[in-house]
């Protein structure tokens, strides 16, 4: 009986150990499988090492092997290089040596066509002049030589504006056109009328559709020409008689910078000599220079245009007296005013600088300058005076 129970007390303790045995049985296959699979993991990882070495050496070969094409790549090219150079050089002395063969068969030929050409240039240019003393019925034979006087007719206005007469009518008539910007003509019978103390009194106005601009206008043949106000290069034709607008056309190259540089109100100066209208002003493409435009006072068509040497650099006007440009100069403070540049259109090999025509008796200022091709004076505003100047003239040689 006690033997029996003393089985039952061990059998608990039997089932435990027998647990713990089983336990740690499966500790040990635990910790052999973690074994294992550091172990498999330990080749793989010296696996990579390997791989990745093997592919270093292989980069290094393939960089020699780039490395060694470069440069014989480098070798190909200098040699291309160098057989193109020789074969430009080549081609060099085989163009010289046709050019060679060329000029000794060929000068005579060459030298008869360059003759013909300097003909046929030399036909065209008197051609051409002859052309243009037909167009200008050239028949002035006198040159200025000189100004020999002044007179102060009457002194009224501002600093800017212009008066004339019209030398293509008979009348006497006076016409007074104030200001730099103005819309407005005043008609006098006769210059008496004119001096007059009173005379705006006496005056007939005569308004216009379009103000002119600058003081470059003048009076022709019974129209009125001038360089209409806000325009770049428009030019009006005014018949004075029947207060309209008769025609206007434009002016190429003109309006950008102005006519003379001591007169900038002026873009465009309108003139009238022997041979009837011209348009006076400078442009950018010739350094400022004045450039001489015919217009036909017919049909307000250009005729012809001349670049000049003349400078527009100091000069506060010009006129046109026998188809020749006399410009005048000045200080820009005032002073005497000189003719200092001449330009014959029909003759210009004969254009001279510096002939000194001095304006006698006056120091100042003026805003224009126009000549009376019937009376061969010049009719000027200086200063707010109103001038005639006689000229001295001289037959041309």
């Amino acid at each position: 009986m006690v033997v029996l129970q003393v089985h039952f007390l061990l059998i608990p303790f039997l089932m435990s150990i027998m647990g713990a045995a089983q336990y740690l049985m499966q500790d040990a296959a635990l910790l052999s499988y973690i074994d294992q699979r550091f172990l498999s993991l330990e080749k793989r990882l010296e696996k990579c090492n390997q791989d990745v070495l093997e592919y270093v050496e292989e980069f290094r070969d393939f960089s020699k092997t780039v490395l060694s094409r470069l440069a014989g790549l480098s070798t190909a090219k200098a040699e291309v290089k160098s057989e193109v150079e020789n074969l430009l050089s080549r081609i060099d002395h085989a163009q010289r040596d046709i050019d060679y063969f060329g000029s000794v068969t060929d000068s005579n030929a060459c030298i008869e066509v360059h003759e013909d050409l300097v003909k046929q240039q030399l036909l065209e240019e008197a051609e051409e002049k002859k052309r243009l003393k037909l167009m200008l019925n050239a028949s002035c034979d006198h040159v200025l030589a000189g100004i020999r006087s002044l007179k102060v007719v009457k002194k009224t206005g501002g600093k800017h504006g212009s008066w004339m007469k019209d030398p293509g009518k008979k009348h006497t008539k006076i016409y007074l056109l104030s200001g730099s910007v103005n819309n407005m003509i005043l008609e006098f019978a006769n210059i008496m009328t004119f001096m007059e103390n009173n005379h705006t009194l006496k005056a007939r106005t005569i308004p216009l559709p379009l103000p002119w601009e600058g003081t470059g206008h003048v009076i022709y043949q019974g129209f009125l020409f001038y360089h209409r106000y806000g325009s770049l290069n428009e030019i009006i034709k005014f018949n004075i008689q029947r207060r309209n607008v008769a025609d206007q056309m434009l002016l190429p190259g003109a309006g950008r910078i102005p006519a003379y540089q001591l007169s900038p109100q002026t873009k465009i100066d309108l003139a009238v000599d022997e041979q009837g209208l011209w348009a006076l002003h400078a442009e950018p493409e010739t350094g400022g220079n004045i450039v001489i435009t015919k217009i036909n006072h017919v049909t307000m068509a250009v005729e012809h245009s001349w670049d000049t040497p003349c400078s527009s650099k100091d000069a506060e006007a010009a006129f046109m007296a026998c188809n020749t440009l006399h410009v005048v100069y000045n200080s820009p403070s005032g002073g005497t005013s000189r003719i200092q540049c001449i330009y014959d259109v029909l003759d210009a090999l004969n254009t001279y600088m510096n002939p000194g025509l001095h304006f006698p008796k006056r120091q100042g200022s003026h805003s224009t300058v126009h000549y009376n091709p019937k009376e061969k004076q010049l009719f000027a505003w200086g200063d707010g005076s109103q001038i005639i100047y006689k000229l001295h003239t001289e037959q041309k040689v």
